[in-house]
């Protein structure tokens, strides 16, 4: 990585660099939570002016957010050796790296402009570690992965930028193509979401990220339960302990007052 990657993305693309942004910022702290010296390679590696996102002042949260994905990816791979993780819209992620038990099937999907970018960076490993050029909502990546050891759907950052009948007919689409299957996704509640759609998130930053289209509130698992007949179950997990005035996140949501000012982090088990 001595030669440096000239990064040029925009709209929704252009969000893996400010994820990547706030992963390695956390990451390079000597009293940071997240553990991911291949995320601060990939910033010193990459051509981008990252100075116009100004200050990382979201690098824990985006940690906590990470950790909890984490999680769930782990507590999969102890039940399921061998099986498949579907990480839709991974960007620049670097998840694998983390938790990779040494029997774990990666499949990324992203659009080809963000693929282009991955591969350079993270080539592709196989048979274990796979690069898919799509969208996630053409699912014709249903068919590149194999479910025999089981299944766990990853979208981190994805699901909010899409419409909520795209939404719908995804999350149902992989209840019914993937009988006993996992999905866990991330999600914005329907305040910040108005306030997106108004471009009022961070007025005068130099960078506005795009707006968000789909909000779930923390504990609607009846809307997400609508979707399909064939999930059998929905729940929030509960973010990992922070530091300073985020000791207290995995209470967050016992917390009347505060609990739907969060982003829930939602596992969706499907009926088998």
């Amino acid at each position: 990585m001595a030669d440096k990657l000239r990064v040029e993305l925009t709209g929704v693309p252009q969000t893996l660099l400010w994820n990547l942004y706030h992963r390695a910022a956390e990451a390079r702290r000597p009293d940071g939570l997240l553990d991911d010296p291949r995320a601060v390679e990939l910033v010193d590696a990459i051509d981008f002016p990252f100075e116009r996102f100004g200050e990382p002042a979201m690098a824990q949260w985006h940690a906590l957010r990470v950790l909890c994905f984490d999680r769930a990816v782990r507590r999969f791979m102890t039940a399921h050796p061998g099986g498949t993780v579907v990480a839709l819209g991974e960007g620049l992620e670097t998840q694998f790296w983390r938790v990779d038990d040494g029997r774990v099937r990666w499949l990324t999907v992203d659009l080809p402009e963000t693929v282009e970018v991955r591969r350079r960076l993270l080539p592709d490993d196989p048979p274990r570690r796979r690069t898919l050029a799509g969208s996630a909502l053409d699912l014709a990546w249903t068919d590149e992965v194999d479910a025999d050891e089981g299944v766990l759907i990853s979208t981190q950052g994805l699901l909010m930028y899409l419409q909520p009948d795209e939404v719908r007919s995804l999350i149902a689409a992989c209840a019914e193509r993937f009988p006993g299957g996992t999905l866990v996704f991330d999600a914005v509640p329907h305040f910040m979401a108005e306030r997106s759609r108004r471009g009022g998130m961070n007025p005068g930053a130099a960078y506005q990220a795009p707006a968000w289209h789909w909000s779930l509130d923390p504990g609607e698992h009846r809307k997400v339960l609508e979707y399909s007949p064939k999930i059998s179950g929905v729940r929030d997990l509960p973010y990992p302990r922070g530091r300073g005035l985020l000791t207290i996140a995995p209470l967050v949501g016992r917390i009347p007052l505060i609990r739907k000012l969060r982003m829930p982090i939602v596992e969706v088990r499907f009926a088998a």
